[in-house]
């Protein structure tokens, strides 16, 4: 039998280069307090959130994620043409097929890359990045575009007291490329399918179709429950996850959880006795919970305010929908 030639790549990966895009319109709780006969303070106590930002009629997922990649591509100091493959995690690109990454790597100019979209929710972008950087490694890409993007504000009810103080809308984009030292810590995924139904999309979409008045299927969140799972559960996989990259949270420079609630933020970090001197991402206050988009967005405003530095340790971690999670450590670039 023939022998076919092996896949070679390289030995260590790393994040290059970050970029996000905020969309303008920032939105205080103040406006949207009556529709939920809520106040401002009841959601900062429940969430910890005072503004988020929705998207405009021109801030498309398709732009928000360009937006975001030229930024990241500027900062990795490599052309979009490097670029061999394109993943965007979202849950708010409204068509079912074909997948935004081909439009957004055709928009880039980056010379047919692969590209496709993964459905992940919340804990898309981690995905992404181990993807990513098993792709690098193999051989089947040099450099990877990896994007977490959403318009939530288009599938949430504005009325649904559990969830339309919350959801908001970003984009955060990184260039994963080969590195001379290991950049990129070993992923620790997996889902809890048992609990499918505490977030997820309220109506199938034939349904919407059948009904008398159909409209876009909007989020639904059980939250005390999501709460408690979240707060416990993810402790023992981000120590996981520190376990094997091989560092102790004495070690850790930057906690980079994803932006669900800023108790779940706290709840975490006491959960996994970080010490003082680990920075917080606390990105939620001002942007709300942008799924996908929350860490990549919490990262880049962590480097850009001078709190993650170049060369630190960085433990992301993301859970959502599904119920899926991801978490690795980074070295920040």
């Amino acid at each position: 039998m023939a022998a076919l030639n092996p896949s070679r790549g390289a030995e260590h990966t790393a994040i290059l280069g970050v970029g996000a895009y905020r969309p303008a319109r920032v939105v205080p709780n103040a406006e949207i307090v009556e529709a939920i006969d809520s106040s401002d303070e009841w959601i900062q106590q429940r969430s910890g959130i005072k503004t988020r930002r929705i998207a405009g009629p021109d801030e498309t997922v398709q732009m928000m994620s360009v937006a975001a990649s030229r930024e990241a591509l500027e900062k990795a100091g490599i052309d979009a043409r490097q670029i061999d493959c394109v993943v965007v995690a979202t849950v708010s690109h409204l068509l079912q097929t074909p997948a935004i990454a081909t439009a957004i790597a055709h928009e880039l100019g980056t010379d047919q890359a692969a590209a496709f979209d993964i459905s992940a929710a919340c804990a898309g972008f981690c995905h992404g990045v181990s993807m990513a950087s098993d792709m690098v490694r193999a051989g089947s890409a040099g450099y990877v575009l990896v994007i977490g993007v959403e318009r939530l504000s288009d599938i949430t009810d504005t009325t649904d007291r559990g969830t339309a103080f919350i959801f908001a809308d970003g984009a955060g984009a990184v260039v994963i490329g080969p590195s001379g030292t290991p950049g990129i810590g070993p992923v620790v995924w997996g889902s809890d399918g048992e609990q499918f139904d505490l977030i997820r999309q309220r109506e199938d979409w034939r349904d919407v179709v059948a009904s008398e008045s159909p409209q876009i299927p909007h989020l639904t969140m059980q939250g005390n429950p999501v709460f408690r799972w979240a707060s416990f559960a993810m402790a023992k996989i981000g120590q996981q996850a520190l376990d094997r990259a091989g560092i102790t949270a004495d070690e850790l420079d930057c906690f980079v959880p994803h932006q669900a609630n800023m108790r779940i933020v706290d709840a975490l970090a006491r959960s996994m006795k970080l010490p003082p001197s680990v920075k917080i991402a606390r990105d939620i206050a001002d942007m709300g919970n942008t799924s996908a988009a929350s860490i990549p967005l919490a990262l880049e405003r962590m480097i850009r305010e001078g709190d993650a530095k170049s060369g630190e340790t960085a433990l992301l971690i993301a859970f959502g929908a599904g119920l899926a999670y991801a978490a690795q450590v980074v070295v920040v670039p």
